[in-house]
């Protein structure tokens, strides 16, 4: 009971310091310096040691700018202790309860945080790295201590590049045009055309799968909905035109999926490659296997044979053999033919 009153204690105590630092920022500076400030006491709290040329880097000011900043939480009651040489700290305790996390907790933020830098785009990973900067604020010093120790050893490298550089917050655009049911304009190259196309979507919502990730949307050009690839938009913007139509949820329109018509497809594929292959085969309606020997008979139910399934065939072809169906083999010999044809000529 003594240590739930100290917690609320602190609490409040802390409460009444951050409305001390907010009177005393708005009185001196703008609504800016205020987000700056706040954010640096985040900062102070997310580690053990930081120094003020970090802060400066971060926040894109100079190092005069810190330590002023530094002197006005000081003034404000924080807690700050400063070492010539070395960095800022804040006292030992200084945190808003109750909000704690086990070491193991702690530890899982850094695989989250590697993967948010790799798998989306710039701006959605810039504000999971502000978020990341909170989580870490109100960490104990030996969870912050078993963070420090993970993050310079783990590494997250994507096989393809998942969004185009010249989009750095594709992903922020979908998202809120989902969220406030407002169109985008988008430039896509797709994969058969030459010539970029130019279009309105309603996006319905967004998907990582096989690597990659993917919008569903309504196209008012079709009249359908689509699938769209981030790597291959050269350019998004979002609208300020409403949905046209309510769309559902993105499961609904993933089930519908699954009723389109499909055809059986069983191949034998070579021991040696078919554990190469098990990641992607579930994009192509992978079914079952079973050992046969020394080969592996795959069964799929697949709706794209012309060109999904077949160009994925190919890339392990000399390691397998097609049992059914009969349209399958077709079209990977007249695939193979063509490709023949324009390496000879």
């Amino acid at each position: 009971m003594d240590k739930m009153k100290s917690h609320f204690g602190l609490y409040f105590h802390l409460k009444s310091y951050l409305w001390e630092i907010c009177y005393a920022i708005m009185s001196l500076d703008s609504v800016k310096r205020f987000d700056r400030i706040v954010a640096i006491l985040v900062q102070l709290q997310s580690k053990r040691i930081v120094k003020a040329q970090e802060l400066a880097d971060r926040f894109q000011v100079s190092l005069r700018t810190i330590y002023r900043d530094v002197r006005t939480l000081e003034a404000s009651g924080v807690p700050i202790i400063s070492e010539a040489g070395v960095g800022y700290s804040i006292m030992e305790g200084y945190r808003l309860p109750p909000v704690m996390f086990t070491r193991e907790e702690a530890g899982s933020f850094v695989a989250a945080e590697k993967f948010m830098q790799k798998f989306v785009d710039k701006s959605l990973g810039s504000y999971h790295e502000s978020a990341m900067f909170k989580i870490k604020s109100v960490l104990r010093g030996r969870e912050k201590d078993w963070i420090s120790a993970l993050e310079s050893q783990i590494m997250v490298d994507p096989s393809q590049e998942l969004f185009n550089k010249n989009l750095p917050n594709a992903l922020q655009i979908l998202f809120e045009s989902i969220a406030e049911k407002k169109q985008v304009f988008l430039k896509y190259q797709a994969l058969n055309n030459e010539i970029p196309s130019e279009r309105h979507i309603e996006p319905v919502g967004v998907f990582h799968e096989n690597g990659f990730w993917y919008v569903l949307g309504y196209c008012h050009i079709r009249n359908d909905y689509r699938q769209f690839r981030t790597d291959r938009m050269l350019l998004i913007n979002k609208t300020q035109l409403p949905f046209t139509i309510e769309h559902g949820t993105i499961d609904e329109h993933r089930q519908k999926n699954e009723t389109v018509q499909k055809t059986k497809v069983v191949i034998l594929v070579d021991k040696s490659v078919s554990r190469h292959i098990s990641s992607g085969r579930k994009h192509y309606g992978f079914i079952s296997e079973t050992t046969k020997g020394k080969y592996v008979e795959m069964t799929f139910m697949t709706a794209d044979i012309e060109n999904g399934f077949s160009r994925w065939y190919l890339m392990f072809c000399d390691y397998a053999k097609i049992i059914e169906p009969e349209s399958l083999k077709q079209r990977v010999m007249d695939i193979l033919k063509t490709a023949e044809s324009k390496i000879l000529s």
